[in-house]
């Protein structure tokens, strides 16, 4: 067992290398996806649909919407565990500040990862680059 990492809480102390994604960086209430729904931009490309809206915090929450009729519980966990790869892996890219909800489309339990990646960035608002 890790000893804990002084000044730090004990539940906290193995995160600091991992990259998971935290209960306080998702959407989960009904109210703040319909928030997002309502007040919210609407962006769409071949197999995404993206709502964001601005959220006043430090950090961006995700939400994720997979349709009954994109197919069996298998497919729809397999696009949920593709799509939140995606934002795990290029979470330092996404900008913060934004509440957005994901609509993925059927193609994405079949599509090649790279391109799915691809297109669901070019999606996403991104980080604005610090010029030196």
């Amino acid at each position: 067992m890790n000893a804990p990492v002084e000044g730090k809480n004990v539940a906290d102390a193995g995160r600091e290398g991992r990259r998971d994604w935290p209960r306080e960086s998702r959407l989960v209430r009904r109210a703040e996806f319909d928030a997002v729904y309502r007040e919210g931009r609407r962006r769409s490309g071949g197999n995404f649909v993206i709502f964001a809206r601005k959220n006043g915090l430090e950090r961006g929450r995700f939400g994720m919407s997979v349709k009954k009729a994109l197919g069996t519980a298998v497919v729809r966990n397999r696009i949920r565990r593709r799509v939140r790869e995606i934002l795990r892996l290029h979470r330092q890219e996404i900008a913060t500040g934004w509440d957005i909800v994901i609509h993925p489309g059927r193609a994405t339990a079949t599509m090649k990862f790279t391109q799915l990646e691809a297109e669901l960035l070019g999606l996403l608002p991104r980080q604005k680059r610090e010029t030196q």
